[in-house]
């Protein structure tokens, strides 16, 4: 038997095309011109690098990592979990993960964010965590809320929580986002109907998981990431998932 390739050649029908004109931000950031491919200095392969003394204990907690002392955030209170494999569906341990998110009402704690849901004292919407020896991952946080944007007369994003991956090195990051299974919004979303598979779609779609949901407490949701291959979860800053 021989061994295994140590890289699967990319589909690259999987991916979506830099210029959609019916996803209107793709017509001013899709490049026109050929791109142009640029070494990683020493530097930006070597360091810096991130550990344990990097996390501080309630980091992963997005309910209560901004919220002042005894309170909470508001909204439907859900587990985000999952883990990290390479291509071989090897766990890819001791990585930077972090999450960025509207609150439950569809709003961002962001000064240009003038959608006019509530802003919730209680909600930063960020965190972090490392993944264990089993390249598991693990937030708890508040399902965020669907939000308008200006594409089209009547443009919502779904619901949906962005992820960053950090590699050994901080010029090695892959960026992400999970949408949340059975979301009526999301075969309508003009950053979605970009991807030309469906089974590339669905590989973006956090799975109901009541195995961890914590009664009369939180539901979980698993969404799990791979870096490479033929199973790859879809990037948004790189395409060869690596």
């Amino acid at each position: 038997m021989k061994d295994p390739a140590e890289y699967y050649m990319r589909d690259r029908r999987l991916h979506p095309p830099a210029y959609v004109p019916g996803y209107k931000t793709s017509v001013a950031r899709s490049p026109r011109q050929a791109l142009i491919s640029l070494e990683n200095t020493l530097s930006e392969i070597t360091g810096p690098r991130f550990g344990h003394s990097d996390i501080e204990p309630r980091d992963n907690d997005l309910l209560t990592n901004y919220a002042a002392a005894g309170e909470s955030a508001i909204g439907e209170r859900i587990i985000l979990h999952g883990r990290i494999l390479d291509q071989d569906a090897k766990p890819v341990r001791n990585t930077l993960v972090e999450v960025w998110q509207a609150n439950a009402g569809g709003r961002y704690r962001h000064k240009k964010d003038n959608y006019l849901a509530s802003m919730d004292p209680n909600f930063g919407g960020c965190g972090r965590t490392l993944t264990d020896d089993d390249g598991h991952y693990f937030f708890r946080t508040v399902k965020p809320g669907a939000y308008p944007w200006p594409n089209q007369v009547n443009s919502w994003r779904p619901a949906h929580i962005h992820l960053s991956i950090f590699g050994s090195a901080f010029a090695q990051r892959l960026i992400t986002q999970c949408y949340f299974e059975g979301d009526p919004l999301i075969p309508l979303c003009p950053i979605v109907q970009t991807i030309p598979d469906p089974a590339a779609i669905d590989r973006l779609v956090a799975r109901l998981d009541v195995n961890q949901t914590i009664p009369f407490d939180a539901i979980a949701y698993r969404f799990d990431i791979v870096l490479r291959g033929r199973r790859s979860t879809l990037f948004e800053n790189r395409l060869e998932g690596n």
